[in-house]
């Protein structure tokens, strides 16, 4: 691996470049609320040749939001439930825009 590739994981989200421990230091958390939402399944850490959990950015973005939801009272399997949820629905919005701008282009214009 060269320098370059090396450097190129800096920008990849989905790198798992953080430890547990600097993960939870990120989020304000305890490495407890980590392993509870991996239970929960909202997220799954990738693990080190040594077997230690680590996290990328898009699955602290995704931790950070169930801590919100924690922060204002939902019990943690609600709060993993509903993250999962608002993810799906996401995707499913993103799908219909793309199939609704397909339709548009491939659809004969109107002439008068």
């Amino acid at each position: 691996m060269t320098a370059d590739d090396s450097f190129g994981r800096l920008d990849d989200d989905d790198y798992p470049a953080y430890t547990m421990g600097r993960a939870a230091e990120m989020l304000g958390t305890t490495q407890g609320f980590l392993r509870a939402i991996g239970e929960a399944r909202l997220i799954t850490p990738l693990r080190s040749e040594g077997g230690h959990r680590r996290y990328s950015r898009y699955q602290l973005r995704i931790a950070a939001r169930a801590r919100e939801l924690v922060d204002q009272g939902t019990p943690i399997e609600a709060a993993c439930r509903i993250v999962i949820l608002e993810d799906q629905l996401e995707e499913a919005q993103r799908i219909n825009a793309e199939y609704r701008r397909r339709d548009e282009s491939s659809a004969p214009s109107a002439s008068a």
